[in-house]
C-alpha cells in the first residue's frame, strides 16, 4: 500500500468515490465542484493511500494552518476508508503518512475533529495516538434564533 498527494489538477473521481461514503450530502459531481472550490482557495490537499493495484482505498483531505493555540500544524478535515479497505492497514498507512507528511513541513501538531457518533473512527483515533483535546462548538446560522 502506498499513499502519495494528488497534484492540483489530478483527477479527483477515484478519490470523491470514497470521500463520498462520508459526505452523502454531496452528488459525485458536486462533491468534485467543491474539492476544487477549496482547493482553489483554503490550500486544500488530498492524499490517497493505493493498493498495489492503484485502487484507492483511503482518503485524506487536509490543510497547513497555523493559529495562536497550535501553531503550525495539519488539520484533517476530511479522513475515509473505502468500506472494503477496513481493517486491512488502509487508515494507519494513511495516519503514518499524514504524521510525517505534517513533520517534513514543520507543523508542531495534527489536529481533526469527528463526529460524537464515529465510535469506530474514535478507537481507530486513539491507537493512533490521539487524544480528546477540546469540545467543538458549532452553531447553524440558519436555523440561529
Amino acid at each position: 500500500m502506498q499513499v502519495h498527494q494528488l497534484e492540483r489538477d489530478a483527477s479527483l473521481e477515484p478519490v470523491a468515490r470514497i470521500l463520498i461514503q462520508l459526505r452523502p450530502q454531496f452528488t459525485e459531481s458536486g462533491l468534485i465542484e467543491q474539492l476544487r472550490r477549496q482547493i482553489d482557495t483554503m490550500g486544500y490537499r488530498i492524499a490517497a493511500a493505493c493498493d498495489d493495484d492503484g485502487n484507492v482505498l483511503c482518503v485524506a483531505g487536509f490543510v497547513i494552518q497555523e493559529k495562536l493555540a497550535w501553531g503550525k500544524s495539519l488539520y484533517v478535515d476530511d479522513l475515509v476508508t473505502d468500506a472494503r479497505g477496513r481493517s486491512i492497514g488502509a487508515g494507519t498507512c494513511m495516519m503514518s503518512w499524514l504524521k510525517a507528511h505534517a513533520r517534513s513541513l514543520g507543523c508542531r501538531q495534527l489536529h481533526l475533529d469527528s463526529g460524537v457518533q464515529r465510535f469506530d473512527a474514535h478507537r481507530f483515533y486513539l491507537r493512533e495516538g490521539f487524544r480528546i483535546a477540546s469540545h467543538h462548538f458549532s452553531i447553524d446560522l440558519d436555523h440561529d434564533h
